[in-house]
């Protein structure tokens, strides 16, 4: 189940009924946090939360959340729908009422996910692979978790993003292959075996990643590896 970007606000405006049209989005997400699944509702219910602060401090929450996605005519109409739900006082505290209800409620779950990755973070270990380079910002991630003896190649880039007043980083991760660890075939010898055998990095930076338990890989193990080797890249200057 998903829920639209203003969905406290469509249809038939009553608290019950988006009281459990939450209800019902929310416990899908808390049976995926149960699976130890964090993405990509972790994210959406954040998205969620945030979109409600801003309709709550924002009267022209409709014309900046929605510009790029809908066309004049629409635009337009949405905004003579709103001017019309402030002007209604009734209706106002309604809305009150459910994104009040709904910001108590995301704000739980939003907690349950953020000790999963709470957990998940403090458990991933990075370390350098060999000498680093001056330059890290594209490189190879070597990545193992659980009982697995098999090691996922990863090639790396990180690209700074300017939005409005802020900048960020965001890095784009590309499988490349699969190599088993063992006491003959380290780290070490899958690093020389990767340069030898793509030659697009000469001298790369390189970085392990490991995790001592099996949680699902493509919804929590790697969106959080990603994140964790931003910002130690990011630390280690």
């Amino acid at each position: 189940m998903t829920l639209s970007e203003t969905w406290f606000m469509e249809g038939y405006i009553d608290f019950e009924l988006q009281k459990y049209r939450l209800l019902a989005y929310l416990q899908e997400v808390k049976q995926c946090f149960k699976a130890t699944r964090l993405y990509p509702q972790l994210s959406d219910v954040v998205f969620h939360y945030n979109n409600l602060i801003a309709f709550r401090n924002n009267k022209q929450f409709i014309q900046d959340q929605f510009p790029k996605k809908l066309d004049m005519v629409d635009l337009k109409r949405l905004e003579l729908v709103y001017e019309h739900m402030l002007a209604d006082n009734e209706l106002m505290q309604e809305l009150e009422r459910i994104t009040q209800y709904a910001l108590d409620e995301m704000k739980g779950t939003i907690n349950e996910g953020a000790e999963i990755y709470d957990f998940v973070e403090k458990n991933l270990k990075i370390e350098p692979v060999g000498i680093i380079p001056l330059y890290k910002d594209e490189g190879y991630v070597f990545l193992r978790y659980g009982e697995h003896t098999d090691v996922r190649i990863y090639c790396y880039n990180i690209t700074l993003f300017e939005h409005k007043n802020s900048r960020y980083k965001g890095i784009k991760m590309e499988f490349v292959d699969s190599r088993v660890k063992n006491l003959a075939n380290t780290y070490e010898q899958i690093k020389l075996d990767i340069i030898r055998s793509i030659r697009t990095l000469p001298n790369p930076a390189v970085y392990k990643v490991e995790f001592p338990l099996s949680v699902p890989f493509a919804e929590t193990l790697l969106p959080v590896a990603k994140r964790m080797l931003v910002k130690y890249i990011g630390d280690a200057g």
